[in-house]
């Protein structure tokens, strides 16, 4: 059993700026969130970009650019840009960033799935802008579209950065679409592997469900990739755990879950990146250095970026 990975996704585009005191919003704010993230085990920082007037998701390169050369002069960590945006944008518009600052790694979703945020509107009665209500609300008719089309264009894209890819994976299908861009030759190993459980319309959050995606990805991609999982909300240390045990990756952050534990929000996500090193180390693994994860990752390096 390797180290284990921790990615630390600081922001997202899920959870609005009502939600939680907490959240990231300003360039500011994600620095020192990152910053602080990596200083306390992550190896990975998973980056969205937000308006930093009413924390509404911004996936344009400039917004990126705000605050991309001040972590990366502050940390080593490897810096991992979001190429899903926010489940309302094209590809095209999801692909800028890595297009244009050429990271380590890039997010990739590799399927389209029904894309369900609207639940949080039970929970969440009081919002600041305009904006949030809708954002849930809209999500009952959402289809977060990851076509073959779009995958193959965002893989295009970046051919040439030599950028790797988180894969996202949502649902057992999405396992299958990855083994078909291996099949043709698009994408290469090692895969690292983002699976996601919790998010109404992708795969539930049962320890069968978590073992059944392991199980397959064996399947499909043998000694080829590694694993990591993400628990959406309250599930995201029970998840977290499971996966640590199994000897997988890890990701933690406020884009997944904005809680520390039940009833108590996360006032930052170097909280949620020393809890979970915590369980980690009580199973007897070790956590992976940005040096390390970019060795079991084969990642081009943080001197051959564009920022």
């Amino acid at each position: 059993m390797s180290k284990v990975i921790i990615t630390c996704a600081v922001t997202g585009a899920i959870h609005t700026p009502s939600m939680s005191p907490y959240l990231p919003v300003t360039p500011e704010e994600i620095i020192e969130a990152s910053v602080g993230a990596a200083e306390a085990g992550a190896a990975i920082i998973h980056l969205h970009a937000r308006d930093p007037v009413t924390g509404k998701p911004d996936q344009s390169p400039e917004a990126f650019g705000r605050f991309l050369p001040q972590i990366k002069a502050r940390t080593d960590a490897v810096l991992n840009l979001t190429s899903g945006g926010s489940p309302f944008m094209t590809i095209e518009e999801r692909i800028q960033p890595s297009m244009r600052f050429a990271p380590e790694v890039a997010s990739l979703n590799m399927g389209s799935i029904n894309f369900a945020l609207f639940p949080m509107l039970d929970r969440f009665k009081e919002f600041r802008h305009d904006w949030e209500r809708q954002h849930l609300e809209n999500s009952r008719d959402l289809i977060f579209r990851n076509t073959f089309k779009d995958i193959e264009y965002a893989l295009a894209q970046c051919a040439a950065n030599e950028t790797r890819f988180e894969f996202e994976c949502y649902d057992i299908g999405h396992l299958y679409n990855l083994a078909h861009f291996a099949d043709r030759g698009l994408v290469k190993a090692p895969f690292f592997v983002q699976s996601v459980f919790g998010i109404l319309g992708g795969i539930g959050t049962h320890p069968e469900d978590v073992a059944h995606m392991k199980r397959t990805a064996d399947r499909l991609f043998g000694s080829d990739y590694r694993w990591s999982v993400l628990g959406a909300g309250r599930h995201q240390m029970t998840i977290a755990s499971q996966s640590a045990a199994m000897g997988g990756n890890v990701r933690v952050g406020l884009e997944d879950s904005l809680w520390l534990g039940r009833g108590t929000l996360a006032e930052s996500n170097a909280a949620q990146v020393r809890q979970v090193r915590k369980i980690i180390e009580a199973l007897g693994r070790e956590v992976a250095s940005p040096a390390e994860a970019r060795q079991i990752l084969q990642l081009k390096g943080a001197d051959r970026v564009r920022f």
